[in-house]
């Protein structure tokens, strides 16, 4: 088999050694060159799998060199090594569509962990068992610019409303890339205590603190080789903002209680329904971090401004529910699918996601009318706050609805035929609201 080959890209004589050796050991193939024009030469005549560039060279800049790579050799990611402390240039170089960086100067682990990733890039289909329903144009961008960032290194910042998918959208670039074989680790920022952000982000040692009865790994760690998610990232406690702009620049994490800091191989994606852009105004979010979050943004659309999907998304969900509760499909009454596609859905796919499941579960028979959607008669013309109190309105009904359930099993003593009888539904529908209940 031919080894992979790697083009490297330095003026600095002992920098091109370092790489040579460091890649030589993992068996891949170099051709180091010390400025720009050479490279051009050497990748017009050979194909690589990789290349290295530094940022400031001779006669000219690495991002010419990043975009000449694009046009030319687009299937060749191109990694930026950058100054120490420099992400103005990193974040530069990832924006003009670098695959990653490293700085100088360079730890040799990085350096492996970068060319490991690169190399698979290679040698991985860019198949995910997801995907995002939807024939709208704006939705056929998203998973356009899905696949094109699965094959780079660069933080994402997904946005959009609550409800959107922004983290099946980070799921996707995650299965879709080169990490795809390691853990992806999604983290809701806003349901962890302030007091223990630090030890689950970065993991503890035993006796560091009260109630740390034994060493702990971060999520960070837990992370290791594949893809961290920030979920509600605006929520991240100021004090803690700094430490988390510190372990995503430099690629290392420290445990409470730990004097040494430990190397971390993840790429970060994260997201936020809030407008980070105005909190960073406002001075409640660090905008270093920001713009370290925020190299790309991909925008998630929420459902109003995709009517025509509303039909696809609902039958989807009720053709899954059904699968899910081993109940026959319901259907949707050509009123109910007038009424869906008049709503406006504040809480976007998950508010259509917890209407047919209500409507499923208690409609007569297996057609659903409009009747049974329960929609709000303003026509969802209502802020997210709203959404908020429909929330806790779930709760409350979802609490009726388990003590319901429970008296008509405890009647016919728990004969489920029985007590789907007396609740005037079906045994498969019976059975999964059981299961979502958690009663079996």
């Amino acid at each position: 088999m031919n080894r992979p080959r790697a083009l490297v890209v330095d003026d600095e004589p002992d920098i091109r050694e370092l790489i040579e050796i460091t890649l030589d050991r993992m068996d891949v193939a170099t051709t180091a060159v010390a400025n720009l024009d050479d490279a051009y030469t050497a990748a017009k005549k050979s194909p690589f799998n990789l290349c290295l560039t530094d940022m400031r060279l001779p006669d000219g800049n690495g991002i010419d060199l990043i975009r000449y790579m694009h046009q030319h050799h687009p299937g060749v990611p191109v990694a930026m090594i950058t100054a120490h402390g420099n992400m103005n240039s990193a974040i530069e170089a990832l924006k003009a569509g670098a695959f990653d960086f490293v700085s100088k100067p360079v730890d040799l682990q990085v350096l492996r962990n970068l060319v490991g990733t690169a190399l698979k890039l290679g040698n991985r289909a860019a198949i995910s068992n997801r995907t995002l329903i939807g024939d709208a144009a704006s939705m056929h961008n998203v998973r356009t610019t899905i696949a094109k960032l699965a094959r780079s290194q660069a933080p994402v910042y997904v946005s959009g409303e609550s409800g959107t998918g922004k983290e099946l959208v980070a799921r996707m670039i995650h299965e879709q890339g080169p990490r795809a074989d390691h853990p992806f680790v999604p983290v809701n920022c806003g349901a962890i205590p302030d007091e223990l952000m630090e030890s689950e982000l970065f993991g503890h040692k035993k006796g560091s603190f009260t109630g740390a009865v034994a060493d702990k790994l971060g999520l960070f760690q837990a992370a290791d080789g594949g893809t961290l998610f920030l979920d509600e990232v605006a929520d991240l406690p100021f004090a803690m903002q700094v430490k988390m702009l510190r372990a995503i620049q430099e690629k290392r994490v420290r445990p409470v209680g730990v004097e040494s800091e430990v190397a971390v191989d993840v790429r970060i994606l994260s997201a936020s329904h809030k407008d980070l852009d105005a909190l960073v105004k406002l001075g409640n979010f660090r905008q270093d971090l920001y713009y370290r979050l925020n190299v790309i943004n991909l925008h998630v659309p929420p459902l109003r401004e995709r009517p025509e999907d509303i039909r696809l998304l609902a039958d989807h969900i009720l053709e899954r529910l059904a699968t899910e509760g081993d109940a026959e499909a319901s259907v949707l009454s050509p009123g109910a699918v007038e009424a869906l596609e008049c709503y406006l859905f504040p809480g976007n796919v998950r508010e259509l996601e917890n209407i047919l499941e209500r409507a499923m579960t208690l409609c007569d028979g297996n057609v659903i009318g409009a009747r049974d959607l329960a929609i709000p008669e303003d026509g969802g013309d209502n802020d997210q706050g709203d959404y908020v109190a429909d929330d806790a309105l779930d709760a409350v009904l979802e609490s009726v609805e388990k003590q319901t359930i429970l008296n008509a099993l405890e009647q016919s003593r728990w004969n489920k035929t029985a007590a789907a009888k007396l609740l005037g539904i079906s045994f498969g529908a019976l059975r999964y609201r059981m299961q979502k209940l958690g009663l079996d």
